[in-house]
C-alpha cells in the first residue's frame, strides 16, 4: 500500500513538472480561452467601485490607432497618451501596421493604461487584413463558396491565435449579414451569401474558432445590412422589408450567433421602419432596436459595440456628441471612433450630471467591458511577448491552410464548350486586366505573370477607370489575332465608394468580345454578381478577392492544376441560382453540375 502511494506522488510530481516545463518553453502552443469565474468578477467590482463618473465613461470610448513605427516624440504617440492617460478611455481600434511594431506598440499603450485596454481590429479576412506579415484569408463570401464548417472554423482559429499574439483581443467579424441585394455597394463579398441559414452556419463556425481560442468575435451589422443599395458610410440607408421577412432573412443569423455564446455585436447605421418607425433615427440611436430587440427579445447579454461613428449614416444627421449619447440611451455599451472623443467625453459627463443618462446605466456598460477584458485574462496580464511572434504568426502550415482556402473557393459558373481546363499551352492567350478603380492599372500583374509562366505566347494589356476608350480599343484590335480572350475583372469593395460594379467601357469591351469568334473567358475578382453585364460569355469564374493568392489560385484552375469545387453563395438573377456550380477536377478533367 505505501509503495503505491509513493508511485502516486512520483507520478503526480512528473506530471505538473511536464506542465510546467511544457508551460515555460518558448515554442509551447498558446491557448488562450474565454473564461469567467469568481477572482474575475471580484476584479471586475473592486475597479467599479474605485472609479470616477470620468473614468466610467472613458471606458466606453474606443479610439483608433495603428501599428506602425512611430518615435517616442511623435504626436501620435502624444495623442495616444492623452485620450489613455487623461481621457481614460476603454478601448482602442488597429487600422494597419505590421506584426512587430503592432506588438511593441500595444505593449506600450497598455503599460500606460490604468485598467487595461480591450485592443480590436477588423479582422474580417484574418489579422493581415490590417497587419502586414500576418494571414490573409479569402472573404466570407469565398468561404460560403467552400460550403465548409471545417475552414470558417478554422479561419476564426487562426485569426484569434495570430490577433491575441500582436496582442489584439476582439475581431469585428464575421459580417452576418444577408446579401440579397446584388447592388449593395459596400457588403456583398464580406457576406457569406444570401442564404441565412448558409450565413449563420459558417458564422456560427468562425465564431466558434475564434472565441475558442481567445479572440472576441463580433457579429455585424445588427439588424442586417445585406439588402441595401447604398452605403451608410456616406448616407442613411433604409431597408424596408416588413418584420416577418426581417425575422427570416436580417435576423436569423444573429439569433443563431447568439445562441452560440457570440461575445459581442456591432450595431447598423440604418433606418428599418418595421423595427423603429422615428424618421431619420439609425439603428445605432434607437432604443426599440437595440433594448427592445437585440437586449430583451433577443437575449443578448454581450458587448454591444456601434459602426464607426464617423459614418455619414450617422454625421449626417447628428452632431458626434448627440450621437454618442442617443447611441448609449439606445443600449450600447461601446462607442467606436467617434470623431471628436474630447468633446463626447465632455458631453457625456454633462449628460449625467444634467440627469439626461443616469449614472447607473452608464456603470451597466462598464461591468459588461470589464467582463469582457477580465474574460480575456487582461486583469492578469495585459501585455504580449514579443519574442516568440515569428513562432506564432504566418507559419508555414496556416499559410497552406490559407492558400487552400483560395484554392477550394474557386468556382465555376459556366464552362461552354469544355473550355476549361486549357490544355494547349502554345495558343496565344490574350489576357485584359480592367479594374473600376483609379489606381488599379496593374492590379491583374500577379495574375498575367501566372499566365506567362504556363503559356508561351501571351498578350496582356491593363486598364483601370481612368484608361481612355481609344487605348481600349486599340488593345482590342491586337488582341484580334489571339486564340483565347481572358478577362481578370476587378473592382475593390470600398467605403464611400458608392458602388462595386464596373466600368461601362468595359463591360462593352466584354461583349463585343463575346459576339466573335475566339472563346472568352472572365473570371471576377470581386463581385461574383459581373455575369449580368455580359452573359453570353462562354466561360465564368468567381474568385471572390483581388489578392495575389486569389489570382495564382484562377491561374491554377484555368490549367487545370486544382479541382474546382466552389458553389455559388448567391444567386444570379435570371440566370444561376443559389448553390450552382461546375465541379471540375484535375485529374479527369470530369465536370459535374449542381
Amino acid at each position: 500500500m505505501e509503495i503505491i502511494k509513493i508511485k502516486s506522488k512520483l507520478f503526480l510530481v512528473s506530471a505538473i513538472m511536464l506542465l510546467l516545463l511544457a508551460s515555460c518553453s518558448p515554442r509551447s502552443i498558446y491557448r488562450p480561452r474565454l473564461f469567467f469565474g469568481a477572482s474575475e468578477m471580484s476584479w471586475v467590482e473592486k475597479i467599479v467601485r474605485r472609479m470616477s463618473l470620468e473614468e466610467k465613461i472613458g471606458q466606453m470610448i474606443a479610439c483608433s490607432y495603428s501599428g506602425q513605427f512611430v518615435n517616442k516624440d511623435s504626436e501620435t504617440l502624444r495623442r495616444l497618451e492623452h485620450l489613455i492617460v487623461e481621457r481614460k478611455i476603454g478601448g482602442l481600434i488597429l487600422f494597419g501596421g505590421q506584426v512587430y511594431e503592432t506588438a511593441y506598440l500595444t505593449n506600450a499603450v497598455q503599460r500606460m493604461a490604468k485598467i487595461p485596454l480591450l485592443v480590436a481590429s477588423d479582422f474580417e479576412r484574418g489579422a493581415g487584413n490590417q497587419i502586414q506579415g500576418a494571414i490573409e484569408f479569402p472573404p466570407l463570401m469565398a468561404i460560403g463558396a467552400t460550403c465548409s464548417e471545417e475552414q470558417a472554423y478554422l479561419m476564426g482559429k487562426i485569426t484569434a491565435l495570430e490577433g491575441r499574439a500582436m496582442g489584439v483581443h476582439m475581431t469585428y467579424a464575421p459580417v452576418a449579414d444577408v446579401n440579397i441585394n446584388p447592388l449593395n455597394p459596400i457588403i456583398n463579398t464580406r457576406s457569406i451569401g444570401e442564404d441565412p441559414k448558409e450565413v449563420s452556419r459558417l458564422a456560427m463556425a468562425f465564431i466558434k474558432g475564434c472565441q475558442e481560442n481567445g479572440l472576441i468575435a463580433t457579429a455585424k451589422h445588427f439588424p442586417g445590412h445585406g439588402d441595401t443599395d447604398l452605403d451608410s458610410h456616406t448616407v442613411l440607408p433604409t431597408v424596408s422589408g416588413d418584420r416577418s421577412r426581417l425575422e427570416k432573412v436580417e435576423l436569423y443569423p444573429f439569433k443563431k450567433a447568439i445562441e452560440a455564446g457570440v461575445q459581442a455585436i456591432m450595431t447598423a447605421h440604418l433606418q428599418l421602419p418595421a423595427l423603429d418607425s422615428t424618421p431619420n433615427l439609425p439603428a445605432t440611436l434607437s432604443p426599440l432596436i437595440l433594448t427592445g430587440l437585440l437586449r430583451e427579445e433577443l437575449g443578448f447579454k454581450g458587448l454591444i459595440v456601434t459602426d464607426a461613428m464617423g459614418m455619414g449614416g450617422v454625421t449626417s444627421l447628428y452632431s458626434p456628441q448627440e450621437a454618442a449619447l442617443k447611441a448609449i440611451q439606445a443600449g450600447v455599451d461601446m462607442v467606436l471612433l467617434p470623431p471628436t472623443p474630447d468633446e463626447v467625453i465632455e458631453s457625456l459627463i454633462q449628460a449625467v450630471k444634467l440627469g439626461q443618462i443616469s449614472e447607473a446605466r452608464i456603470a451597466t456598460s462598464v461591468r459588461r467591458i470589464l467582463e469582457a477584458k477580465a474574460r480575456l485574462g487582461l486583469h492578469r496580464n495585459k501585455l504580449v511577448d514579443v519574442d516568440i511572434l515569428d513562432e506564432r504568426v504566418a507559419t508555414k502550415e496556416n499559410l497552406e491552410l490559407a492558400r487552400k482556402m483560395h484554392e477550394s473557393a474557386i468556382t465555376l459558373v459556366k464552362n461552354s464548350g469544355g473550355i476549361l481546363p486549357l490544355s494547349k499551352l502554345d495558343q496565344k492567350i490574350a489576357v485584359f486586366s480592367l479594374s473600376s478603380d483609379p489606381d488599379g492599372y496593374f492590379a491583374g500583374r500577379p495574375f498575367v505573370q501566372e499566365i506567362e509562366k504556363r503559356c508561351s505566347t501571351v498578350l496582356s494589356f491593363f486598364s483601370d477607370s481612368s484608361t481612355g476608350e481609344e487605348l481600349i480599343q486599340e488593345a482590342a484590335q491586337k488582341a484580334g489575332e489571339a486564340d483565347l480572350l481572358v478577362f481578370a475583372l476587378f473592382s475593390t469593395l470600398r467605403a464611400s465608394k458608392g458602388s462595386v460594379d464596373l466600368e461601362l467601357k468595359h463591360i462593352e469591351l466584354i461583349r463585343q468580345a463575346a459576339a466573335n469568334s475566339a472563346p472568352v473567358v472572365v473570371i471576377s475578382f470581386g463581385s461574383p454578381y459581373f455575369l449580368k453585364h455580359f452573359p453570353d460569355v462562354d466561360c465564368y469564374l468567381c474568385a471572390y478577392r483581388w489578392t495575389p493568392q486569389a489570382q495564382e489560385a484562377a491561374a491554377k484552375a484555368l490549367f487545370g492544376e486544382i479541382d474546382i469545387k466552389g458553389r455559388l453563395p448567391v444567386s444570379m438573377p435570371g440566370l444561376y441560382p443559389q448553390g450552382h456550380g461546375l465541379i471540375l477536377f484535375k485529374k479527369d478533367g470530369n465536370i459535374a453540375s449542381f
